[in-house]
């Protein structure tokens, strides 16, 4: 009784703080609203406001689970915000692109979302697990998972509805409920605008989110699971580098 409690708790204040931040962002569109409005895949406007809402939220929610994932959280929503800033009508994809960039002194935001979220993973792995495998193992789940909902985010709401799908069973493992709680709460709460086309979540919330619920994955796992997480994601990244350098091709299309 006490765990569901505290599962819902988590559900309920991650959505309730991305529901409030979200509305507070909206109505002040701190730098104008120009800085807040993007054109989506369908040329519709729409706000940007969920994605560092549900960044905040879930990092917030998230440390009060524990801090390691807080941080981890936090550090994912902030290193998309600055891809979503600094990135904007960068071409590059994939992360290929980005590591020969920076070959060549190119430091894009790419690389610094890549190096930063992976960072801070490990960090994270390092204090959720004892044993050193494990802990490099973590990190690469956190990071990973995170990777992946951003990766999928290509269309209204897929992102979200990655995270509550794959979220659901963690809900019901020893160790993970909260964490997976945290990421379907901040999920849910953005979900109906992001499908209506009125809002996007962006690499801030996607990636805040993946990193939520790769925190999730890690705290419900051992080394066994870790290991197949691990590997199921690096080879969704290896498949979606792939598909980015299809998509770069002169003969794509």
């Amino acid at each position: 009784m006490i765990t569901r409690m505290r599962r819902t708790v988590s559900f309920g204040l991650a959505a309730a703080v991305t529901r409030a931040s979200a509305a507070a962002l909206r109505a002040a569109a701190p730098g104008g609203r120009g800085r807040w409005e993007r054109k989506n895949h369908a040329g519709r406007t729409v706000g940007l406001y969920a994605g560092p809402a549900s960044a905040a939220a879930t990092a917030l929610a998230a440390g009060r689970v524990h801090p390691a994932a807080g941080l981890a959280v936090l550090a994912a929503g902030a290193c998309g915000a600055y891809d979503d800033v600094a990135g904007a009508g960068d071409p590059r994809r994939g992360f290929r692109a980005h590591l020969w960039a920076l070959r060549d002194g190119d430091v894009t935001s790419g690389a610094v979302k890549l190096f930063g979220i992976s960072g801070a993973a490990l960090v994270a792995g390092a204090v959720l697990k004892e044993r050193p495998l494990d802990k490099v193992l973590a990190g690469v789940v956190i990071a990973g998972t995170a990777h992946f909902v951003n990766l999928v985010d290509v269309r209204p709401g897929r992102a979200a509805g990655a995270v509550l799908a794959l979220g659901a069973p963690g809900l019901l493992r020893k160790g993970s409920g909260e964490l997976s709680a945290v990421a379907m709460g901040a999920a849910a709460a953005v979900l109906p605008d992001d499908l209506g086309e009125r809002t996007m979540i962006g690499d801030t919330g996607a990636h805040a989110l993946g990193a939520a619920l790769g925190a999730a994955i890690v705290a419900g796992n051992r080394r066994a699971g870790l290991l197949a997480h691990a590997a199921a994601l690096v080879a969704a990244a290896a498949y979606g580098e792939k598909v980015s350098e299809v998509a770069r091709s002169p003969a794509f299309g």
